[in-house]
């Protein structure tokens, strides 16, 4: 077999298959990225959300029995909405970030992959193939640089000539021999864009991301957010931040429209705040089932939705504020309500922080509750 000649037809047939860029590695182990995965660890920057094995991400053998080579695809998404919804008083919005635009992107990597697959097994019937997509067990960005899709930003994400950072990552080990692409040169050289405007200082260096600041983990988060400093960078993300891919001189004037199946809906990527609190489930089912951001359900998005209205500080949302802080059997949402009440501030705020004080079971509630009616006093004595 011509695996080279074969490698040739699956770059020359990638675009039909729905692939914007696809790159070819060795299995080799990722050793070089074992001590930054211990450090990181070390210094308590995980998510939570990785691979806990760290020896499964730098090891390929271990998911797959005796790997030769490694394929890495990249598929570009939009980056700008047409003729977007503005927020406005009253009608205060929240935003989703770009990578839960359109379908979710894990289908739709796995439909590419799939397609992939049986592009090869035409031609290899007895090739073993082993697909993964976000959360499979190697680091999708250490793939992709090796592979040549792009190189490691300083952002953390892998950003290619081509498409900038506005791309989804898959990868898949493979039993067959592919000789390897080479890895891109390019680099981000000097700029230091996106770490000047992280709004919570989680890119604590190049390419070095401390997770548990970051906004875009926190938006993900299901209890509540402690630190009032980090309720206030959230603003109005609803799910994900983007600040450091659109700060990124690669990506400006990047936007990709050409997968029907990722294309954003206006009202649905950048939503009113005031009907989500009352969404049952089943309608967060209906509006965003389909959404990357479904994936931990609606309380986040609700808890980030009174976020904003907080950060907003919008009167007219005071009513149904009051409502979740008297009824919504979520002490997180009852918490996060308290500390919205204290930002909007006014009397009918106040008064529901009074009577809530009377009847809250639940300490760290009544906690964010003292918060609001100091927030209030500091404002009165002013």
């Amino acid at each position: 077999m011509d695996y080279k000649q074969l490698k040739d037809d699956i770059k020359n047939h990638a675009a039909a298959l729905g692939i914007d860029k696809i790159g070819f590695t060795s299995a080799d182990p990722f050793l070089s990225l074992k001590d930054i995965l211990l450090a990181h660890r070390e210094k308590g920057y995980e998510s939570g959300f990785e691979e806990p094995d760290i020896d499964r991400r730098v090891y390929p053998e271990l998911s797959f029995e005796e790997p030769r080579s490694i394929v890495s695809i990249a598929i570009a998404y939009p980056s700008k909405l047409q003729n977007p919804p503005r927020s406005e008083k009253g009608a205060y919005r929240g935003i989703i970030a770009r990578s839960a635009w359109g379908e979710d992107y894990h289908v739709v990597l796995r439909d590419r992959l799939a397609k992939l697959e049986s592009f090869i097994r035409e031609r290899v019937p007895d090739a073993r193939m082993l697909s993964m997509v976000d959360t499979g067990v190697l680091s999708d960005r250490a793939v992709a640089e090796r592979s040549g899709i792009g190189w490691s930003g300083k952002n953390c994400a892998v950003i290619t000539p081509e498409w900038g950072s506005w791309i989804y990552l898959g990868e898949m080990i493979t039993n067959i021999p592919f000789p390897p692409d080479t890895p891109v040169t390019q680099s981000c050289g000097e700029c230091t864009a996106c770490i000047d405007a992280c709004p919570t200082g989680a890119l604590v260096g190049p390419g070095q991301l401390n997770a548990q600041k970051c906004v875009s983990f926190l938006t993900q988060t299901k209890g509540m957010i402690e630190d009032d400093e980090m309720k206030r960078k959230i603003g109005n993300r609803l799910y994900g931040c983007d600040t450091c891919q659109i700060v990124c001189p690669i990506n400006k004037g990047k936007s990709w429209d050409h997968h029907p199946e990722l294309q954003p809906d206006p009202e649905k990527v950048k939503p009113l705040l005031i009907p989500l609190l009352t969404l049952t489930n089943r309608e967060f089912k209906e509006k965003f089932g389909r959404s990357a951001a479904a994936w931990r359900g609606k309380k986040p998005i609700q808890r980030n939705a009174i976020l904003a209205l907080g950060n907003f500080r919008d009167e007219s949302a005071v009513p149904v504020l009051s409502q979740l802080l008297k009824e919504d059997p979520r002490p997180e949402i009852r918490g996060t309500v308290a500390w919205a009440l204290g930002r909007i501030g006014g009397e009918e705020a106040a008064q529901a922080v009074a009577r809530a004080l009377d009847t809250e079971p639940d300490e760290a509630v009544r906690t964010e509750l003292r918060k609001a009616v100091n927030m209030r006093e500091e404002v009165l004595n002013k």
